[in-house]
């Protein structure tokens, strides 16, 4: 069998082999077909005047995606044991045999009934066979062929994995790659160029550049600020065929973000801040805040603040709110406006984390100078002591003056001050106080053995603002006088014994006043003389004895006769 070249629109004819095998008489006979030459029964060399072309052997080729109204040509099985009388008959067999792919039984002619696409199926793998058609005997053996599917530029390269979403840092050096991109493309790479793939840039220049052949995103200008810009959509486009005109083509869409450095110094708005501080602000209270800008973001913009000088130092304080990046000026010590009414502080803020890359763009700090302007308060008035202690006699007449206390209306205004001493229900009220000038005295007579101290509280008010006050405490001591005569310490029923001796101790009496130590003790101790006078017995002081005992000794002077009594081992006579 022989394969004919006919008229076909693929760009090599791919034919299909046969071996002839004849049945006669005569002799035995062959073709064997080479590249470009038939050898001929007789031995000769039939050369064929062909351009020279790659020869695919047992292969055919059938165009994808034909949409003509008539079946696709796709080629012809020939027999040299075909004289053209319609003796031969044509066998085709395989994949889509029948269906997809006729052959013309006489002719040999194959036809492709349908639209193919290569993207699905690339090949078909038939099988041909040549018959006698009157004995239906086998003029050739069946041989195996490929109708392969050609590609058409039919599939625009797609981005199977976009949009895309990436980062890159600011002040990135130009030509910083962020994002490969690829796209792939479903016609046949092997075939002319519909899956050659060039990439472009539709959108984001002239920020941003891709690699034609990679898909490599770019960064295309030196120093992109995220402060000026943050956000950029740069759209990419993949076209085939090299990117020729025609070419099929897809898109995709790369957010990209630039991500904060550390590029911006701090800085405060303004050089000269004010701040007013009332004088009555309690020590270690928040009295102001401060806040130096930075345009970057997260940790690149933390910052403490610190007081670098000023005659505030000692007065006041910084730290920083770590959420807020705010500056917390705090009160260290008391204010007083009478004595300073305004302080001045320079103030620095700087970042915590530096990036040593951009320290040409530095210094990462600013400062700036807050003045402090203390408020007047009308504050209470202010006593000359913390407390104070004063002394009065017991027995004094009522209105005798105990002792003066002093306030003083610290403001500038000097307003007069009132007094008055506070009082619960309960209290005995045994002074008053001149609400004019502060002086205290009874209201009744003080007895010192019934109550020595007193404590009292004194308020002190300014006449315009009554509401104001202040309070000291005053402790009264009630000095003793020589009021009160001794007393024996207890009432004695004595007993002596009859046989005493004269001059013996038969008791030790003592005596107690209520006094002060000082107007007590030493007593004298003697037998009133205006009561009768046992003559049996005598009384005499114990000098020797302890001062704060005073006692006296009871002595027998002489033996009596006590009767009947006296003979016993003791009598019982009271004195």
């Amino acid at each position: 069998m022989k394969i004919t070249s006919t008229s076909c629109i693929c760009p090599v004819l791919v034919c299909l082999c046969f071996v002839q095998r004849c049945y006669g008489t005569a002799h035995h006979s062959s073709i064997k077909v080479t590249r470009n030459q038939t050898k001929h029964i007789e031995g000769e060399t039939e050369v064929h005047h062909r351009p020279k072309r790659g020869w695919v052997w047992n292969q055919f080729f059938v165009l994808e995606e034909h949409m003509g109204p008539d079946p696709q040509y796709v080629g012809k099985l020939h027999s040299n044991s075909d004289k053209g009388d319609g003796s031969v008959k044509y066998i085709l067999t395989g994949e889509g045999a029948g269906t997809i792919f006729i052959i013309d039984d006489t002719t040999g002619d194959i036809h492709s009934t349908k639209s193919l696409d290569r993207e699905q199926k690339t090949h078909y793998v038939l099988h041909a066979q040549a018959i006698d058609r009157r004995t239906n005997k086998p003029l050739e053996p069946e041989s195996e062929f490929i109708i392969k599917v050609q590609d058409i530029n039919d599939n625009a390269p797609k981005f199977t994995d976009g949009p895309y979403i990436v980062t890159v840092p600011e002040m990135s050096d130009m030509g910083t790659s962020v994002l490969q991109v690829t796209a792939t493309d479903a016609d046949d790479p092997t075939y002319g160029n519909s899956a050659r793939v060039v990439y472009s840039i539709l959108q984001g220049q002239p920020y941003f550049s891709v690699d034609p052949k990679t898909g490599v995103i770019r960064t295309a200008l030196h120093n992109m600020d995220r402060e000026a810009r943050e956000h950029y959509s740069v759209v990419i486009q993949a076209k085939d065929m090299a990117g020729q005109v025609g070419g099929l083509s897809g898109s995709t869409t790369v957010n990209i973000t630039l991500t904060d450095v550390n590029d911006n110094p701090p800085r405060f708005p303004q050089k000269h801040y004010q701040l007013y501080v009332p004088e009555s602000a309690q020590v270690g209270s928040a009295v102001g805040k401060i806040k130096a800008n930075d345009a970057d973001t997260g940790s690149n913009a933390d910052m403490t603040y610190s007081i670098i000088n000023g005659d505030g130092v000692g007065i006041f304080s910084i730290s920083t709110d770590k959420e807020t990046r705010e500056g917390i000026l705090s009160l260290k010590k008391p204010l007083n406006y009478e004595k300073k009414k305004s302080y001045t502080l320079n103030i620095e803020g700087a970042n915590t984390h530096l990036d040593f890359r951009f320290s040409h763009l530095g210094p990462f700090k600013d400062a700036t100078m807050l003045k402090i302007i203390v408020g007047d308060v009308d504050e209470p008035p202010l006593f000359s002591m913390p407390s104070y202690v004063m002394e009065v006699y017991e027995n004094a007449k009522i209105g005798t003056v105990v002792g003066t206390v002093l306030a003083q209306d610290p403001d500038s205004a000097n307003s007069l001050v009132r007094y008055f001493i506070e009082y619960n229900a309960e209290d005995d009220r045994s002074f008053n106080i001149d609400a004019n000038t502060g002086i205290i005295k009874t209201t009744k007579v003080l007895d010192r053995e019934e109550t020595p101290w007193y404590n009292i509280t004194v308020a002190a008010s300014e006449k315009d603002n009554p509401g104001l006050l202040s309070h000291v405490a005053v402790g009264i001591r009630v000095l003793d006088v020589n009021d009160n005569p001794p007393e024996l310490a207890r009432e004695y029923d004595i007993v002596v014994c009859e046989n005493s001796k004269p001059g013996q101790v038969i008791h030790t009496i003592s005596a107690t006043d209520k006094d002060d130590f000082a107007n007590g003790p030493r007593f004298n101790f003697f037998l009133d003389e205006r009561l009768s006078i046992n003559p049996n017995f005598t009384l005499k002081d114990n000098e020797a004895a302890a001062a704060p005992s005073p006692s006296g000794f009871v002595h027998a002077r002489e033996m009596g006769a006590c009767g009947p009594a006296m003979q016993k081992r003791s009598c019982p006579r009271r004195v």
